[in-house]
């Protein structure tokens, strides 16, 4: 796959290096924006805040498969459902949300882990199958939650509880399955 990766921090930089290494073209751009007009997916992975400056520096978005990395940090702006929503209104394609519960810092210990790390993401259907192969390229097990409404609006108001868990032990990975699976 063609990836455009707009932010190039811990999460997108981090997601890149991971793609890449599973043979994907990964472009990454940075705080001056630039083109996405080859890829077929593009990722936004800058702070949920900065959403609409990152995006107004970005040409060649015209309805790409999405996936949105974004958590919200700062008062909500109601006039979307979600941040994903709000990507979406911008980039037009089908859209998924997905790595806004894990922590990029661990990504480099993902490959010695002895159960592949889950990985919850929520999207359209015409999203999906793109959103999980990329789930597992980057070494995590897909578990979708729902549909991209309402299901990425539960992701983002799940991320207190992600700070609340990682305050008492550190950024962890995590497993959902039925019993007898894991």
């Amino acid at each position: 796959m063609n990836i455009t990766v707009v932010g190039r921090g811990r999460v997108g930089g981090g997601l890149a290096r991971l793609w890449t290494r599973a043979g994907h073209v990964v472009t990454g751009l940075g705080r001056d924006g630039g083109d996405t007009g080859g890829a077929d997916v593009v990722v936004v992975a800058v702070p949920g805040h900065a959403i609409a400056d990152a995006l107004s520096k970005v040409s060649g978005l015209s309805g790409q498969t999405t996936v949105d990395t974004t958590n919200i940090y700062q008062e909500r702006d109601d006039s979307f459902p979600s941040l994903s929503h709000r990507i979406q209104s911008v980039i037009g394609g089908p859209t998924a949300k997905s790595f806004s519960t894990v922590f990029a810092s661990e990504y480099g210990r993902v490959p010695e882990q002895r159960i592949r790390p889950g990985n919850l993401f929520a999207s359209d259907s015409a999203a999906r199958n793109t959103t999980e192969q990329l789930i597992r390229d980057a070494g995590f097990d897909p578990v979708f939650v729902g549909d991209l409404h309402p299901g990425a609006r539960l992701l983002e108001d799940s991320s207190g509880l992600t700070r609340a868990l990682a305050a008492q032990m550190g950024p962890f990975f995590y497993r959902y399955g039925p019993p007898g699976a894991l």
